[in-house]
């Protein structure tokens, strides 16, 4: 009978401990988030001259949204820059100058027609951009002196991404090593470089497509609408359905088509492909996306087909 009184503290503690837990426990949503905003406040803190490469795709969009709380009610202290391929989607260029206005945000543009008038740069016998942009890439990092260089890469996108860490190292040719990864225990970031260097970082590195839809959902970020199923003119070409554009269009064994489509991801227009879909909402995508088992890189992007080892090609070149 002696124990009876500290049984029932021992009781009643524990009930408070679980109380506290379930009124603190992070969603999953709520622990991703949490650690992008921590990325975006160490770099604030950590680097002079900072910027956000923006490409008006959901995973950029997602990327601005968590600089925008995480410095609320200031506004966003990076600017965003965008590799202009010239063959970029409408609708998304659209959605890029809304979404500047709507923030106050600050947006540089990189034009790969500019190289290719100059000389700089030649067009490729396929038609496409996707590659051309690492020179201009490289050029305006190296120009502005920027010395971290936020991307909004994932590491379940494709294989070469999967071995960045958060703070990937650059040298001063902004060519990327992956012996020279360092490590990222306890979420502690090495930001050291050298004159010259830069740092990339990737705040979403630890989500998934998944999660960036459930995220979109929950905190109702407005997207292009490309994201979304809508009838469109399409060609079929090494399996992908590709849309004409300035880039050039179909030839004449390929039969122009009206389908229900959407996009995945977005990039230059001669390289990334539709999907058949009826997905029109939020809710139906995040179905579409739980039952598929491509990556939407694997599934729509041609330009990380040429190789087995395309990617990891582009990003030792300065590629994001």
């Amino acid at each position: 009978m002696a124990d009876a009184p500290l049984t029932g503290l021992i009781d009643a503690e524990r009930a408070v401990d679980a109380s506290f837990d379930r009124s603190y426990a992070l969603t999953h949503a709520d622990a991703l988030e949490s650690e992008a905003v921590h990325i975006f406040r160490e770099v604030a803190g950590e680097f002079e001259n900072p910027v956000i490469l923006f490409s008006g795709g959901k995973d950029s969009i997602v990327m601005v949204h968590l600089a925008l709380k995480a410095f609320a009610p200031a506004p966003v202290p990076f600017p965003l820059l965008h590799v202009d391929t010239g063959h970029n989607f409408p609708e998304v260029l659209a959605h890029r100058d809304r979404l500047v206005a709507r923030y106050g945000l600050r947006l540089q543009v990189a034009s790969v027609q500019n190289y290719i008038d100059q000389g700089l740069l030649k067009e490729r016998p396929d038609g496409t951009r996707n590659p051309l942009q690492t020179v201009p890439l490289t050029e305006s990092i190296r120009q502005q002196r920027f010395d971290a260089v936020f991307g909004g890469g994932r590491r379940d996108e494709e294989k070469a991404r999967a071995k960045e860490r958060v703070f990937s190292l650059r040298d001063e040719f902004s060519q990327w090593d992956p012996r020279r990864q360092r490590p990222e225990l306890w979420q502690l970031y090495n930001g050291r470089h050298s004159p010259g260097e830069h740092v990339r970082i990737f705040p979403l590195s630890n989500w998934t497509e998944l999660d960036v839809w459930q995220y979109i959902a929950r905190e109702r970020i407005d997207l292009p609408e490309i994201y979304y199923a809508h009838p469109r003119e399409v060609f079929q070409r090494n399996g992908m359905w590709l849309t004409a554009g300035e880039w050039g269009g179909p030839k004449a064994t390929e039969p122009v088509e009206t389908r229900l489509v959407r996009y995945r991801t977005v990039g230059d227009m001669s390289c990334t492909g539709a999907v058949d879909s009826d997905a029109t909402t939020l809710s139906q995508v995040i179905a579409e996306i739980t039952a598929s088992r491509l990556t939407e890189r694997g599934a729509t992007r041609a330009d990380d087909k040429l190789s087995e080892a395309a990617m990891e090609d582009r990003k030792r070149e300065g590629y994001f």
